[in-house]
C-alpha cells in the first residue's frame, strides 16, 4: 500500500511520517518457487495457447502490446509509470493524459483494431493513480482450465520480450500460483486504477476536456475520489539528483551525429569535456561565493545563514536598535520632492515581501502538493520609478537587515538563463538586479517571470527571489507579469547636490544588524506551519501569508519604538494584487488629465463608451495593460475605448457630468 500522510486531527504534521521505515521487522511476502531448468523462446511461444490474459506493466511499447493482445480472446492490462514517482492530482492527469496520447498516436491500423476492441469490452485498459506493484505480472488462463503465471523483470515491450535487453523472466503453471498472484491483480486494480473509456482515448485532454480523463470518471461514478499522494522521499530525491546532474552534463557533451544520433567519445573530447566542467564549475563558485545562502527550515523551525545557525531570540535591546535605524531611514523620505508619503507605503509595502520571501518557495511547493494556487506567493519584485529615489539604497538596506550583507547582481549579467542557475545555487535571501533597461527587461525578465513552475518539478523549497530595480524607461508592465510580480513604483527623488549631502543611509548601513530580522523569522515559524496546514485542509482561500507577515512586522514595530509610523500598518493580498493597486499609473493618469485636460476625452453617452487621447501610442498600451477586463478596454493608435459606466466606478469620476468633477468614495 502507498504510505500514507502522518495525519492527527489533534496534531497534524504535514511533513512525512517515516516510522515505518524503521522498522527492521517488517515482513513482506515472499513466493517460494523451484528451478526446473531454462530455455530459449520466442515471445511467442512463451504467451500462444491460452485465451485470456490480465497483466501489470509499467513502461509498454503500444505496437508491442498490440500485437501480443492479438493472441487472446480477452485481455486486462494495468499500466503504470516508473518515472511517475508523487502520484499527486496533477502527476496523475499529466501521466493519464500522456499515456492516451500514446495511443492516439499507435499506428492507424493498429489503433483501428485496439479501439474496436476497447469498444466491444475484450480489451480492458486501466492507468494507474496510485504506486502500482513493482511486479511486472502476466496471468495467462485458457478455457480448458490450463494457466500460466509469467513474472520477472519483463515489461510489455518488444525490447523486453525479442532479446533487445537482458530480463529477468521466469513463469510457473498451474493452478495456485495463478490464484495467489490474481489476487494481488485485483487488489491493485481495484484500489490504485482507473479505468480507460474509448470516449477518453477520443476525447480527453488537459486543455478543454480534463473531464474525460479516466481519473476524473471514476470520481463521478465513485462521487468522491480521495489522491494519496506518495512520498518515497529517497527515491523522490535520488531521481531529482539524477535528472539534475544529467542536465549539468548534457552542457558538455559532444555533438549528436545527425545520421546516427550516436554520440563518439574519444580520449581528446574527454579531455575537453573535464576542461569545459572546470571551467563551469569556477563560474559557479562565482556566483556562489557572491550570493549568500539563507535555509529557512519549517519543519524544524531552524534557519541557516551560509551553513551556520542563526540565533531566533535575539535581544530585545537589539531588536530596538534595529527598529529605530530602520524608522529612521524611512523618515528619511520625508525630504524627498515628490509624493514621499506614497514612497512611505509603497516600500513599507514592498519591504513586508522582501522579508517574507524566503518562505514563499515553501509556500509554492506545499500549493502545488496540494493542488492550489500558487500566485499568492510571488517570488518576483519590480522596483521601478524616476532616478534619485533611493531604490537601490532601499535594497540594500533590507539584504543588510535580513543576511548582515548587501550583494546585488549588476544588469548587463541578467539572462533568463544566468538567473535560473542562479536560483539554483543561491538559497533564501533575494538577489538584487540593479539597473536593468526596459530593452533588457523585456528580452529576458518578463519570460523568467512568466515561467512560474521554476522548482515544482524538482520539489524546491530554498530558492531565492528576484528583486529587480529599474527606472522610468520599464513601461508598460504585461498582466501576466503584473499578477506573478510585487510591483512598487516610487514618484519621489532627491536632486543631485541632496543625494550627496545625505548621510542617513550611510550611518544606517554601518549600523543596522539582523535582530529585527532574526526576531521576525522566530515568529513566522510558529505560524507558516499552520498555513500549511490551511492548505491541505482545502479551505477555499488560499493562506494569506503577507498578511501574517506584516502582522509580525506591525507587532515587532509596536512594540520597539515610542510613536508608530504612518506606513506601518497590517496589509493582505489585495495590497499588492487587487485591480485598484496594480492599476495605480492607470488610474492617476485618467484622474490627472480628467482635471487638467478634458479635451483628452470624449463621453458618448448613448453608446456607453468613454475615448481617451493619450497622445502617444506607447501611452496608450501602457494604460490598457494596467486595465481590468471589466472595462472592455480596446486601443486605436493613441485612443483608448473603455466601457463608460465601468469607468465611472473604477475611476471615480462622473465623466458624464461637468469636466473635472470626482465622485465621493
Amino acid at each position: 500500500m502507498p504510505k500514507e500522510w502522518n495525519v492527527d486531527e489533534n496534531s497534524f504534521s504535514f511533513f512525512e511520517n517515516d516510522s515505518e521505515e524503521s522498522k527492521t521487522d517488517s515482513k513482506v511476502f515472499v513466493v517460494e518457487a523451484e528451478y526446473k531448468g531454462a530455455q530459449s523462446v520466442t515471445w511467442q511461444e512463451l504467451f500462444s495457447g491460452y485465451d485470456h490474459l490480465l497483466a501489470i506493466t509499467y513502461s509498454s511499447g503500444l505496437s508491442f502490446v498490440c500485437d501480443l493482445l492479438s493472441l487472446f480472446e480477452d485481455a486486462e492490462v494495468l499500466f503504470g509509470n516508473e518515472n511517475v514517482m508523487s502520484y499527486s492530482l496533477q502527476t496523475v492527469m499529466a501521466y493519464q493524459n500522456a499515456f492516451i496520447d500514446t495511443i492516439r498516436n499507435t499506428k492507424s491500423g493498429k489503433k483501428k483494431k485496439l479501439l474496436d476492441r476497447i469498444e466491444k469490452g475484450t480489451v480492458r485498459f486501466y492507468v494507474a493513480r496510485r504506486q502500482l506493484s513493482h511486479e511486472k505480472i502476466y496471468l495467462l488462463s485458457s478455457n480448458d482450465g490450463r494457466k500460466r503465471v509469467i513474472m520477472g523483470s519483463a515489461n510489455m515491450s518488444s525490447n523486453a520480450f525479442c532479446g533487445h535487453q537482458r530480463e529477468n523472466i521466469c513463469y510457473m503453471d498451474g493452478e495456485e500460483a495463478y490464484s495467489w498472484y490474481y489476487d494481488i491483480f485485483e487488489s491493485l486494480k481495484e484500489t490504485s486504477t482507473d479505468k480507460i473509456a474509448r470516449g477518453a482515448i477520443e476525447e480527453s485532454n488537459l486543455e478543454d476536456n480534463i473531464e474525460k480523463l479516466p481519473v476524473m470518471e471514476t470520481a463521478k461514478i465513485n462521487r468522491v475520489l480521495e489522491i494519496v499522494p506518495e512520498n518515497n522521499k529517497e527515491l523522490i530525491e535520488f531521481q531529482l539528483r539524477v535528472d539534475k546532474n544529467a542536465e549539468a552534463v548534457k552542457r558538455i557533451l559532444p555533438k549528436t551525429d545527425d545520421k546516427t544520433g550516436r554520440i563518439s567519445l574519444t580520449p581528446d573530447k574527454i579531455v575537453k569535456m573535464q576542461r569545459q566542467k572546470t571551467e563551469e564549475i569556477v563560474r559557479e563558485k562565482e556566483l556562489t561565493g557572491a550570493c549568500p545562502e539563507l535555509i529557512v527550515c519549517v519543519e524544524e523551525k531552524k534557519v541557516t545563514l551560509n551553513g551556520k545557525p542563526l540565533l531566533l531570540s535575539p535581544k530585545k535591546e537589539e531588536v530596538a536598535h534595529d527598529v529605530n535605524l530602520f524608522v529612521e531611514y524611512m523618515k528619511g523620505y520625508e525630504q524627498f520632492h515628490g509624493d514621499w508619503k506614497g514612497m512611505q507605503q509603497r516600500y513599507y509595502e514592498f519591504a513586508n515581501w522582501f522579508f517574507c520571501s524566503p518562505f514563499m518557495a515553501t509556500m509554492r511547493e506545499w500549493a502545488t502538493r496540494y493542488d492550489q494556487n500558487r500566485l499568492p506567493y510571488p517570488v518576483f519584485g519590480l522596483v521601478y520609478g524616476q532616478s534619485k529615489a533611493g531604490k537601490t539604497s532601499f535594497l540594500e538596506t533590507l539584504l543588510k537587515m535580513m543576511i548582515g550583507q548587501k550583494p546585488k547582481m549588476q544588469a548587463p549579467d541578467f539572462t533568463r538563463t544566468y538567473i535560473e542557475n542562479l536560483k539554483r545555487q543561491v538559497k533564501g535571501a533575494p538577489i538584487i538586479v540593479d539597473d536593468l533597461t526596459n530593452t533588457r527587461f523585456n528580452q529576458h525578465a518578463i519570460e523568467s517571470i512568466k515561467t512560474d513552475d521554476f522548482g515544482v518539478v524538482e520539489h524546491m523549497i530554498d530558492y531565492p527571489a528576484v528583486v529587480i530595480s529599474a527606472n522610468e524607461d520599464v513601461k508598460a508592465v504585461a498582466p501576466e507579469v503584473i499578477r506573478r510580480t510585487v510591483i512598487c513604483r516610487v514618484e519621489a527623488g532627491l536632486t543631485n547636490t541632496e543625494t550627496m549631502k545625505s548621510n542617513v543611509v550611510r550611518t544606517v548601513h554601518r549600523e543596522i544588524g539582523t535582530a529585527l530580522y532574526r526576531e521576525y523569522l522566530a515568529r513566522m515559524l510558529e505560524i507558516v506551519p499552520l498555513l500549511i496546514d490551511e492548505m491541505r485542509q482545502d479551505k477555499s482561500d488560499a493562506p494569506d501569508i503577507l498578511k501574517y507577515s506584516s502582522e509580525v512586522l506591525f507587532s515587532i514595530i509596536n512594540e520597539n519604538t515610542e510613536q508608530m509610523p504612518d506606513y506601518v500598518r497590517e496589509l493582505s493580498l489585495d495590497d499588492y494584487f487587487s485591480e485598484r493597486v496594480t492599476a495605480k499609473y492607470a488610474i492617476k493618469t485618467i484622474q490627472t488629465a480628467w482635471r487638467v485636460s478634458p479635451k483628452s476625452f470624449d463621453v458618448k453617452v448613448k453608446s456607453n463608451e468613454l475615448r481617451y487621447y493619450s497622445g502617444a501610442t506607447y501611452e496608450a498600451d501602457r494604460i490598457m495593460k494596467e486595465l481590468p477586463e471589466t472595462l472592455e478596454a480596446m486601443r486605436a493608435k493613441d485612443c483608448l475605448i473603455l466601457n463608460l459606466e465601468q469607468s465611472k466606478e473604477f475611476f471615480g469620476i462622473d465623466f458624464k457630468k461637468s469636466r473635472g468633477l470626482f465622485l465621493k468614495r
